[in-house]
């Protein structure tokens, strides 16, 4: 590793000694002493009467785990810079050791080959960073706050981006093929950000008509169209101070835009029918399977818009890209099935788990949830293997249009008179009865 600033010191904080002497040797440079700990509360000390510029922590540590020791350094130290490392970080660990403040958070099997360019990039920014803000701490446990499951790196990095930007009221894009979660992702955000106490409300922008729409959003006044026959609040009056999430917002109408444009603005609208301006306190969390660029340059969405609801853009990466997180997901939804059923209990063999992690799941994780879903209902055993695995086959546009030629032949050489569908069936009975 290149040489280190003057005077840097690094503090390892680990059970296994083995790895404090192996990363010790893995990380000396002139210029960079290196303390070594076994023990949380020694490692606080540490801290506490040395100037240390970068700790890495290991989460498993007594008397108190990686996360309480990030706490207490960064409460009482807000300049010294943490990586916490384990073999297996949950999802409420990346999440609340992201807020809590750590540079980072490093699966130990990765080590030998991220630790020494990660911690030569902590050193080489430390003097940048010596001021940066306290990020605080959580008041309450976390996990049930977290439904959003995978170990994989590349949702390990939107868990990061969610720790990061949920304490701030930015807007936030979530991006993504359908089924990937996008909702989960707004929910997460509103849990651990300072709204979590208010509401947090979806509404799909492409599922509803665009008069409707615009009065969901906004409220309308009575008389404002038909069947407007009281006063109604909208959904950014009724979700004041709290996180709209407006799914599949590539689907929203022009005219709907521009009301949506003026909220990010000044936080101002009117109702449907009505001139008086109200004003809300709602952050927007957006959502699409859209490419929006691509529909701006189309002039299908608008620019000003786009711009104003991709502050910060997370991508939600598709099933098929972090194919580790098959187990999970798949064991998570073989138990929820059961418990919503009452079925007895059945377990996934482990042949099973590689055919589903060779699929590429097109529907993502909405597809895998019914797909063990459908095993499930199906099951004549307690156990499931590869052949009680069905997926569901997409029908291509050139297959549709095969079908669609197919049927329009059987139509044109069907007796007249007779009701095509009989008829239909009868020579498919005949064809499946014929040797």
């Amino acid at each position: 590793m290149p040489d280190a600033s003057p005077e840097q010191t690094l503090l390892l904080v680990d059970t296994d000694l083995d790895y404090l002497e192996w990363a010790t040797k893995h990380l000396q440079a002139k210029g960079l002493r290196i303390l070594r700990c076994d023990h949380a509360e020694k490692a606080a000390k540490v801290c506490d009467t040395t100037d240390v510029d970068l700790v890495i922590a290991d989460l498993a540590l007594q008397p108190f785990d990686g996360l309480t020791l990030l706490s207490r350094i960064r409460a009482a130290h807000p300049g010294t810079m943490i990586i916490l490392t384990a073999g297996f970080p949950t999802t409420a660990q990346i999440i609340e050791a992201t807020q809590l403040g750590a540079q980072d958070i490093l699966r130990k099997e990765s080590l030998t080959f991220e630790l020494r360019p990660i911690v030569e990039n902590a050193l080489q920014a430390f003097e940048q960073r010596r001021t940066a803000n306290d990020e605080g701490t959580m008041g309450q446990t976390i996990d049930a706050r977290v439904k959003i499951i995978g170990n994989s790196r590349p949702l390990q990095d939107v868990f990061k981006i969610v720790g990061r930007v949920a304490r701030t009221d930015a807007p936030v894009l979530v991006s993504g093929e359908s089924g990937t979660g996008k909702e989960l992702v707004a929910n997460a955000i509103h849990e651990y950000s300072p709204r979590a106490k208010s509401q947090c409300i979806a509404i799909n922008c492409g599922a509803i008509p665009e008069n409707l729409l615009e009065s969901e959003l906004f409220g309308h006044e009575k008389g404002a169209f038909t069947g407007a026959i009281q006063q109604r609040a909208g959904l950014f009056e009724q979700c004041d101070g709290g996180t709209l999430f407006l799914d599949e917002i590539g689907d929203m109408p022009a005219p709907v835009q521009v009301k949506l444009l003026r909220v990010l603005q000044d936080g101002t609208f009117s109702r449907v029918g009505s001139n008086e301006t109200q004003k809300s306190d709602v952050r927007i969390v957006a959502a699409t399977n859209k490419n929006l660029a691509e529909e701006v340059s189309r002039g299908n969405f608008r620019e000003d818009l786009f711009y104003r609801l991709n502050v910060v853009e997370i991508h939600l990466p598709p099933l098929r890209a972090r194919a580790e997180d098959i187990p999970l997901l798949a064991e998570h939804f073989l138990r929820l099935t059961i418990k919503r059923n009452g079925m007895t209990p059945v377990k996934l063999s482990s042949e099973a788990i590689e055919h589903l992690q060779e699929h590429s799941w097109p529907g993502n994780v909405r597809e895998l949830e019914n797909t063990i879903a459908r095993a499930c209902a199906l099951a004549t055993n307690d156990v499931l293997l590869p052949a009680d695995i069905e997926f569901t086959r997409r029908i291509t546009q050139s297959e549709d249009a095969t079908t669609d030629r197919a049927i329009a032949h059987l139509r044109s050489v069907a007796p007249d008179g007779v009701e095509f569908s009989k008829w239909l069936a009868e020579q498919l009975g005949e064809k499946s009865g014929s040797v």
